[in-house]
């Protein structure tokens, strides 16, 4: 997979793109990163400018249009394959798994990165989607570009050292992930579920499945809804016990 990022701070990425997950799927050729400096199409003239103030008036500057509409025509020309671009800004959808699976799937992404008080309405032109992280104000769109860049990467095949990683995490199945435990049996009083320590897979794998639909009603009812379905009688049980006890709270 190919990733571009336009943005006005470059430099800021190489430090997360370099490290961990992100830097392996470089080395072995999964990810093909690269960010583009706005500037290098700003309007002529000392100041490189890329914003100017809003018509109608009001507090900040707005990006202007032909900047961007360069740099994308550019960046799309780097390579044959067709991109998908990716306008991060506060009013997009909430990015979440799903999106970031069906991403993993494409073969090029551009992320164009805002600044300042947002973009000129007619940048939206040149997306294919709008993302978000959540409802809240962020200095730029390069942290939510990273974000981005690192769910979708680590689904790619060969990233992660297990791909049945990706596939047991949370909102993978729509739930919360179940919990882990490792060395040692027990720790200040706390042990690790003896189920773990049977042996008996197929027995673990039903603990797994009814922790998950446990936790997930006791931090995030708001999820059960849309996975009910896919779930085990065992898993609703659990679930329901969870609910019941909750509303007796309240």
């Amino acid at each position: 997979m190919r990733i571009d990022v336009i943005t006005l701070f470059p430099d800021v990425f190489e430090s997360v793109v370099g490290s961990s997950m992100l830097g392996i799927a470089r080395e072995r050729g999964v990810l093909e990163f690269f960010t583009h400096d706005l500037r290098q199409w700003a309007l002529p003239g000392v100041h490189r400018q890329v914003d100017d103030s809003p018509y109608g008036g009001g507090a900040g500057m707005v990006l202007r249009p032909e900047p961007m509409f360069e740099a994308l025509d550019s960046v799309r020309a780097m390579d044959t394959r067709p991109p998908l671009v990716v306008l991060v800004t506060p009013q997009g959808e909430r990015f979440g798994q799903a999106r970031a699976q069906a991403l993993a799937g494409l073969e090029r992404l551009i992320i164009v990165c805002g600044r300042y008080e947002g973009y000129d309405e007619r940048i939206r032109s040149l997306a294919d989607v709008e993302l978000s992280l959540g409802d809240y104000i962020l200095t730029g769109g390069e942290l939510p570009a990273m974000v981005i860049t690192d769910a979708v990467t680590r689904l790619l095949p060969g990233v992660l050292g297990d791909d049945r990683s990706a596939q047991d995490e949370s909102f993978t199945a729509g739930l919360l992930e179940y919990p882990h435990y490792t060395r040692p049996a027990e720790y200040r009083g706390m042990e690790v579920p003896e189920v773990l320590r049977s042996g008996d897979h197929a027995r673990i794998e039903r603990w797994r499945a009814s922790q998950a639909a446990e936790r997930t009603a006791r931090r995030r009812p708001d999820l059960l809804a849309a996975a009910w379905d896919d779930m085990t009688d065992e898993m609703r049980t659990a679930a329901d016990l969870v609910l019941k006890a909750n509303t007796e709270d309240e």
